[in-house]
């Protein structure tokens, strides 16, 4: 009779996949081992192998659940009755607190997506487009002139661009934590798509 999943199989995962993920985005897809892998989870090459086949599955969990997360971020924004600018505010918001604990995986999707099969590459791919695309959205929302000149989803990836780069060197316990980042990104951003659309419409006339 097959052992059943002991209860605490898909925390085991997680916690799996988050040091995978550290290890991936400081040494890459190809420089690290299951024994690596293993070690640096505290657990037996064997047992890893009873949560994942190979590290090839893992990259695929590492690059697919960090977009899925995004992508469920979204619906959970836009599910929320908001005028136009407070849900942009809040998308900001959400997106910074999630790079804020997945850096590590993000940098494994920018990375290493180049390692995966042209199809689970292409579907992760897809996912990203529809992140990006409901971001740009909502620029386009509070700022339509951007829209008509067809620059929304390049300030979206300037946006993405900016978060990505700033856990690069943001520590937490220094003058700001990450709510008065958040905060300062916030602001930041809606300052600036201000004056682009004022720049914009000024051409225009």
């Amino acid at each position: 009779m097959p052992r059943g999943r002991a209860a605490r199989f898909p925390q085991q995962q997680q916690a799996i996949l988050q040091h995978a993920a550290r290890l991936f985005a400081s040494r890459g897809f190809p420089g690290t081992s299951m024994n690596e892998l293993a070690a640096a989870a505290g657990i037996s090459k064997a047992l890893l192998y009873h949560y994942y086949e190979d590290k090839y599955q893992l990259l695929v969990a590492i690059a697919e659940g960090h977009i899925d997360r995004l992508t469920a971020l979204v619906e959970e924004v836009h599910a929320q009755p908001q005028a136009a600018e407070a849900r942009l505010r809040r998308l900001i918001a959400r997106f910074v607190e999630e790079y804020a604990h997945a850096h590590a995986h993000h940098q494994v999707l920018v990375q290493d997506i180049k390692y995966l099969d042209d199809d689970d590459e292409q579907r992760i791919r897809a996912k990203e487009r529809t992140v990006v695309s409901a971001f740009a959205q909502a620029i386009a929302a509070v700022h339509p002139a951007l829209a008509v000149t067809k620059i929304e989803k390049p300030l979206a990836m300037l946006f993405f661009g900016m978060i990505n780069w700033m856990f690069t060197w943001f520590r937490e316990g220094g003058a700001l934590d990450y709510d008065d980042m958040s905060r300062l990104v916030t602001d930041f951003v809606i300052g600036g798509l201000q004056r682009v659309e004022g720049a914009t419409e000024a051409d225009q006339e």
